[in-house]
């Protein structure tokens, strides 16, 4: 049985904006197996200084992020997409052991197979220390609500 993950390239705009979607619920599951289903079994990454290869790694990898990203709540948007490619920009929250609060903001790229898995992903990010009383991602752990605002909306 082989494996595919609609939406399908070539992406429309509304195509790539379920996608993006689609990865930023998944990703707000914290579910690093789950999540990792979304890519071909022998993905390549780049994630900061690190560079998973392959479905393993990648659980590898999200299980460590979890376990030190405390309480993480991410919004995906859409910047750009070509017919296998798409372009987001994002920024999520967590919290450390010590409860300080952060906020990363970033950029990733993305390449998909016929099949819509992701083959490629790139992903640029930056860490800010906020306050708590700074967060603006405040919904109940899980996919953020089809009426919570997004990064455009939040002036992010």
């Amino acid at each position: 049985m082989s494996e595919s993950r609609p939406p399908f390239p070539p992406f429309t705009r509304e195509t790539a904006i379920q996608k993006v979607r689609a990865a930023e619920d998944g990703w707000n599951s914290r579910d690093p197996h789950k999540v990792s289903l979304a890519y071909t079994v022998d993905s390549v990454w780049r994630n900061r200084a690190e560079f998973p290869r392959g479905r393993e790694q990648i659980v590898e990898f999200l299980t460590r992020k979890w376990n030190r990203e405390l309480d993480y709540r991410l919004i995906k948007e859409l910047w750009a997409f070509t017919e296998d490619r798409i372009a987001v920009r994002f920024a999520y929250e967590y919290r450390d052991d010590s409860n300080q609060w952060y906020r990363a903001y970033g950029n990733e790229n993305w390449e998909f197979g016929p099949d819509g898995l992701m083959h490629h992903r790139y992903a640029s990010i930056n860490d800010m220390r906020i306050s708590e009383s700074d967060r603006k991602f405040h919904w109940p752990l899980g996919p953020r609500p089809a009426d919570h605002p997004g990064l455009s909306d939040l002036g992010l």
